[in-house]
């Protein structure tokens, strides 16, 4: 959103409905955190509301996107009737994109939604909210997806192609680019080829098939950045398989403070067991750093040559082990690297981006007779 401001060519807000909880006591756990949330915030210049909407424990999956717009609708009423807003960009298709749908049908307004992932990828595995999405998908004006694999799953569920564009994730060209390598190893103190995972620390991420990878390569270290439940596991993982040593776990870093791991890494590890559009590997792509990962989501999209890395051939160790090995052995070099990496800077994709909203506009405006 805010590359898109700064063409100049779009004003937004943020409505950013959160659940009603009115209690900050530790003993809530993760509940009380939507007690702290503003009702209102600046983010970056953007005006973010929060408007708030009753959270139904066991049947809360099928009701939130009901809830969410109902409890949004007033403020979305006055928002538009004061001419602020001509559109509803929704991202996430369950529950956000079903909640945006219903708001366009109230105020008469055309709706875009995008699919990341797992919206896609896993909840139409369950039959309410498969028939919401493709009731919101059959509604709204476009979509976008950010990989093939995702139109093509939104192609399965009856979704016409026509009104479905692929639009990858943008990555910031001028933060995510090369450093100096030589100084930055020697002031990390790395003296081995290295290893880099940046991610949450989840099962799905499958970083226990990087730690039994290592344990079959000796000469290489690894550093996992990020934080998440499986951690503990993973470091008890770790000094199991004699790897400890050479492993460092690191805490979730920063945008700017990832451009340094980036740059040091040898190789970066994605091997997931599902994906959307990963922006780990956009990021280390833009900052010279070739790249190994599943087969999945965005990632097949992402890594379409030799020049960005490989992708494993089957989401175990001993694939893992035999493709760094082979990226190893003919490394891209960092500038043909970054290079690749330009096709998924910010500017083409805006410009993308900023089509299809004028294209709906445009559609919307010849069907009502308006402007």
């Amino acid at each position: 959103m805010r590359k898109l401001l700064e063409t100049g060519r779009i004003n937004t807000r943020v409505l950013a409905p959160v659940p009603w909880f009115p209690l900050k006591s530790e003993l809530f756990g993760n509940y009380r955190h939507y007690a702290g949330i503003p009702v209102h915030e600046q983010r970056h210049g953007i005006e973010v509301f929060h408007p708030r909407y009753p959270m139904i424990p066991k049947i809360g999956m099928s009701l939130t996107p009901l809830l969410m717009a109902t409890f949004t609708r007033s403020i979305a009423r006055t928002m538009y009737q004061n001419k602020q807003f001509q559109l509803l960009d929704a991202h996430y298709f369950y529950p956000d994109g079903v909640a945006a749908t219903l708001l366009g049908k109230w105020l008469n307004l055309p709706v875009v939604i995008s699919a990341r992932g797992t919206d896609i990828n896993l909840l139409p595995d369950y039959r309410l909210p498969r028939q919401m999405i493709i009731w919101a998908a059959q509604q709204a004006a476009a979509i976008i997806t950010v990989c093939q694999s995702l139109k093509d799953r939104l192609i399965k569920l009856g979704i016409s192609d026509q009104k479905i564009t692929v639009l990858a994730n943008g990555v910031d060209s001028q933060l995510f680019k090369p450093g100096n390598r030589q100084e930055l190893r020697k002031h990390h103190r790395l003296t081995r080829p290295t290893l880099l995972f940046v991610g949450n620390l989840i099962s799905l991420k499958g970083v226990d098939i990087i730690l039994q990878a290592l344990a079959k390569l000796p000469e290489y270290e690894c550093i996992i950045i990020g934080e998440g439940p499986e951690k503990t596991t993973l470091e008890k993982l770790a000094h199991a398989l004699g790897v400890a040593e050479r492993t460092r776990f690191i805490k979730t870093l920063s945008q700017t403070e990832l451009v340094d791991y980036y740059t040091i890494a040898d190789i970066l590890l994605l091997p997931s067991s599902r994906e959307g559009c990963a922006n780990v590997l956009l990021e280390a792509l833009s900052c010279g750093t070739p790249v190994i990962a599943t087969a999945v989501g965005g990632s097949a999209d992402i890594i379409a040559n030799s020049d960005a890395g490989l992708l494993m051939g089957q989401r175990d160790h001993d694939s893992l082990v035999a493709t760094i090995r082979k990226l190893f052995s003919n490394l891209p070099e960092t500038n043909m690297v970054r290079e690749y990496s330009q096709r998924f800077s910010w500017p083409p994709i805006i410009n993308q981006q900023m089509d299809i909203y004028q294209s709906v506009l445009n559609n919307q405006y010849l069907q009502s007779g308006s402007v």
